[in-house]
């Protein structure tokens, strides 16, 4: 270790720290980076576990590749986990099927092992040439980087300083690992080359600048030269980066091996063999890495060596592996290909990959291998590398047919996944000079101008055309011969329908649909029912989605998110919001970028309906700023209307207003009826957080008329409360009552949980008998899933407690009152909550006691208190909060000291002492 005072001062410094912590060293190939990881796990092995991994270029894009080399010595370790902890791990290691989870879900499951094992042992996890880590593994590596203080554990990366990585903005502490000064590059040269001719050793000095391998590789080659010779002339040319240089130093040992030993080299170099560790148990999916045999002449050559740990033969630099490739002539890098293919017939993307690079002509097993393979990444989140498979699949086509086939799946999935351009280039290469216009090219033009211009109008018309010519088609062909119409056309149909909110474009939607003889896909039929006008047909529709989750896990990520688009109109989107949880990351960043969008959307709304109202925010700002540099105007002005939402819902009416005033601006001229809706719904709600009831009423009737239900606006039932209660406060009262009315007659109740308490709410508002009035109250406010909407369960209770202080006295008005307070205060809505309060003062000096005399809980711990006090395990607790064990375990200890006790017997008497919440 010449001239690395500075840097093993450091490090010496990083294995001593008592508390976890991870680093990067940084540098150019050969500069020392992997000595360095040797001398700091040598450094800790006498304390530490130490677990190494390399990152591998050939795997780069397979996800989890990198987290599988990781973690594969700690599998045994996995079944002590919990039973949500061995899925994850489970489903990234390919022992079972199913979706993969999010960072953040894999990322905690990983601290969790890792800290089970570290409590044995600590641990030191070293990662070198992180550079070539798949991106899934990436952000698991980075996230775990992020949250090691107060561990055993520490992670130390060795990163390429010319390879763009996703280490790069994981905000994890760097050390430069620079170039060694003259000084101590002569003295390396010199221990590693003593006696050197003057001429020799000052070229290898200038050559190398600095580089350690170069210093220690350069000079027997350069004595090699011919006598004579210019020395400059042994590289073939001057003026290149040193890792060229080096390539050709590898090149001249690989150039003298026998064509056996080359081509074993090449299929172990284009199967990803690792560098200076073994991977012998591979990749995430099936099977094993190619491992190389009969290779002792390369071995002898210093271009091999044995992995200490696995006792396979691994390259000896990165380099030695990159050279191989670049030497091979294609033929030999063909049939190394096809020789790998048939190694990894278990394994569908790697198979694929192989036996597509192993093919030249037109191939109809390649391609059809290579569209397997596509569909599995894009169930992996992978729709990126989706689409260029695909597009390889085509070139290997064997019809016309087949290709353009193949091109369209291609568009599609590029258009998901935020490709347009691509989408659109793709259509047209698949599309033969002066060919009608195919379905693959409506739909990618429908797209980029629904997504980019909100163009509802244009895309109905276009969509419903191609339709309808598919239709008269499908009718000249015997009834036994006629195809499913393609779900893609009916489906985009469906969503265009949606945002355009209009009861003619849905009217032509359904007139189409109906005429196509029971050819529409099953699943779209819903889609049909709750995107329309879940009023009218959104009867039995809950039961009919019920039966899609047995096969979740098979879907593709659009499909994911109709089917949670229509569990939001039917107020049921809490069953899915895990599954997209885990799943958006994964396609924000590899996979369906667009699909991620709608996503966000939904995870959003389903924040604000179960009061996480802050983490709401953080989900729609995360989801603007995706949205805006993609350029999807439509889905940026949906974002802004979800924001103006939730403003006017805590009270910030400024904010509310200039975002209703965006979102109609942009809206209204193109017909977007979707956004329409939402706008004049913050009015709405801006205008009750204030008290302008009268504003309130007229914002509500444009939604809808008092008395009905407007066909095919999704806001007509979602407003029903906020129309009922503007009413009443206007003195409207026989418009409020027929109202909610309307509601009952119209069976809202039976649609959702959400329409049921606010049917249950507007009727017991509007009841002109006492009676009547507790008695829906009551029935409203003991719904089974009353609490799944704390907003709208407060605001019927403020008016259920408004109501006894006048009939009642303040007695009988206190439980309902206070409960609402503390709900309206817990979700951040000043203005409900002064209602409350001021409501609770009107009651005189026999008020209850203030919240500040009272144990404070945040809504969370509340819940997890309620839960725990019943008897729940941490374990069932965070399963039904979708928190870790741990987290609830930390919440709890907070809650302890709160309540001024010390066990978890104690809980139940300690909370009845609380208002109810």
């Amino acid at each position: 270790m010449i001239g690395r005072d500075g840097e093993r001062e450091v490090l010496s410094a990083f294995v001593a720290a008592p508390e976890g912590q991870a680093l990067v060293l940084r540098g150019e190939s050969g500069v020392g980076k992997s000595a360095l990881l040797d001398h700091i796990a040598d450094l800790a092995a006498p304390r530490h576990r130490i677990i190494r991994a390399t990152g591998v270029e050939a795997e780069s894009q397979l996800p989890f590749a990198g987290l599988h080399q990781f973690l594969y010595p700690l599998l045994s370790f996995v079944d002590e986990l919990d039973e949500a902890h061995r899925k994850a791990f489970d489903v990234v290691f390919g022992r079972s099927e199913g979706a993969p989870p999010s960072v953040m879900t894999l990322g905690i499951a990983v601290l969790d092992l890792l800290s089970l094992v570290a409590s044995r042992r600590p641990v030191l996890l070293v990662l070198d040439d992180g550079q070539w880590l798949d991106a899934s593994s990436t952000e698991v590596c980075g996230f775990v980087g992020r949250r090691l203080t107060g561990s055993s554990m520490k992670l130390v990366v060795g990163l390429r300083s010319d390879v763009r990585s996703g280490f790069d903005s994981a905000a994890l502490p760097e050390l430069a690992v620079t170039a060694l000064s003259e000084k101590a590059s002569e003295e390396l040269l010199d221990l590693g080359h003593p006696g050197l001719a003057p001429r020799i050793r000052q070229l290898v000095l200038d050559e190398a600048q600095g580089n350690p391998l170069a210093l220690l590789e350069l000079p027997p080659h350069v004595r090699a030269g011919r006598a004579g010779r210019p020395p400059q002339e042994l590289f073939g040319y001057t003026g290149v980066q040193l890792p060229l240089r080096l390539q050709h130093v590898y090149g001249t040992r690989i150039a003298s091996l026998g064509d056996d030993v080359r081509a074993e080299l090449l299929r172990g170099a284009l199967d990803g063999v690792a560098a200076g560790t073994g991977t012998a148990n591979g990749g995430p999916l099936q099977g094993t890495r190619y491992r190389m045999r009969d290779v002792d002449e390369a071995a002898a050559c210093g271009l091999l060596d044995d992995d200490p740990v696995s006792g396979d033969v691994v390259f000896r630099h990165p380099l030695v592996r990159s050279t191989v490739v670049q030497m091979a002539t294609p033929n030999a890098r063909r049939a190394a290909h096809a020789a790998l293919a048939r190694v990894h017939q278990g394994d569908v993307e790697r198979h694929a990959t192989h036996l597509a690079a192993a093919t030249v002509d037109p191939d109809a097993q390649a391609s059809a291998a290579l569209e397997a393979a596509a569909r599995s990444a894009t169930r992996r989140g992978g729709a990126v590398t989706a689409v260029a498979w695909l597009t390889r699949a085509a070139e290997l086509g064997e019809t016309p047919q087949e290709r353009s086939r193949l091109l369209s799946d291609a568009a599609f999935v590029a258009g998901h996944a935020g490709l347009l351009d691509q989408a659109r280039t793709l259509v047209r290469t698949g599309t033969a000079p002066g060919a009608p216009g195919s379905t693959a090219s409506v739909i990618a033009s429908a797209y980029a101008a629904l997504y980019e211009e909100g163009d509802v109008r244009t895309t109905h018309r276009q969509v419903l055309a191609a339709m309808e010519e598919l239709r008269e088609d499908g009718k000249k062909a015997p009834v036994h011969e006629r195809d499913e119409v393609p779900a893609r056309l009916v489906n985009l149909l469906l969503a265009i329908s949606q945002y355009a909110g209009d009861e003619a474009l849905w009217r032509r939607t359904h007139e189409l649909l109906r005429s196509l003889d029971g050819r529409v896909p099953a699943n779209s039929l819903v889609y049909e029912d709750t995107w329309s006008d879940v009023v009218r047909r959104g009867g039995g529709a809950r039961q009919r989605l019920e039966q899609t989750f047995t096969g979740l896990r098979d879907l593709e990520p659009w499909d994911l998110t109709r089917l949670s688009v229509s569990a939001y109109h039917l107020d049921v989107l809490g069953r899915f919001r895990p599954h997209l949880q885990r799943t958006v990351d994964r396609e924000v960043e590899t996979g369906a970028a667009a699909t991620g969008m709608t996503m966000l959307h939904l995870i959003m709304l389903d924040q604000i309906a179960a009061g996480e109202w802050q983490e709401a925010r953080r989900t729609g700002q995360r989801c603007l700023e995706l949205t805006t540099s993609h350029g999807y105007a439509l889905f940026t002005h949906q974002t802004r209307a979800y924001l103006g939402l939730l403003a006017a819902l805590c009270g910030e009416a400024e904010r509310a207003r200039e975002l209703q005033a965006a979102v109609d601006a942009w809206a209204r001229p193109r017909g977007v009826g979707f956004l329409t809706q939402i706008a004049d719904a913050i009015g709405t709600a801006a205008a009750l957080a204030e008290g302008d009831h009268e504003a309130a009423y007229l914002y509500a009737i444009g939604i809808t008329p008092p008395g009905t239900f407007a066909p095919c606006v999704h806001q007509a039932s979602r407003t029903l409360l906020d129309l009922v209660e503007a009413a009443l406060h206007t003195g409207r009262s026989e418009q409020a009552r027929r109202h909610a009315l309307a509601a009952e007659e119209a069976g809202l109740a039976d649609i959702s949980p959400r329409l049921a308490l606010l049917t249950y709410g507007a009727l017991a508002m509007t009841a002109p008998d006492l009676a009547q009035a507790d008695a829906l109250y009551v029935r409203a406010t003991t719904h089974p899933d009353a609490d799944r909407f704390p907003f709208e369960l407060a605001r019927i209770r403020l008016a259920h407690g408004v109501r006894l202080r006048h009939t009642h006295g303040w007695k009988a008005a206190r439980p309902a009152l206070t409960a609402a307070a503390e709900v309206f205060e817990r979700l951040g809505a000043p203005h409900w909550t002064e209602r409350a309060r001021a409501e609770l003062r009107a009651s005189g000096p026999a008020a209850p006691e203030s919240a500040a005399q009272l144990p404070t809980l945040t809504w969370q711990e509340r819940r997890i208190a309620d839960l725990a006090a019943g008897g729940l395990t941490n374990k069932e607790i965070g399963a039904r909060m979708h928190l870790s064990p741990r987290t609830v375990s930390s919440h709890l200890y907070r809650v302890f000291p709160k309540l001024g006790i010390t066990s978890r017997a104690a809980l139940r008497d300690a909370l009845g002492r609380l208002p109810e919440q």
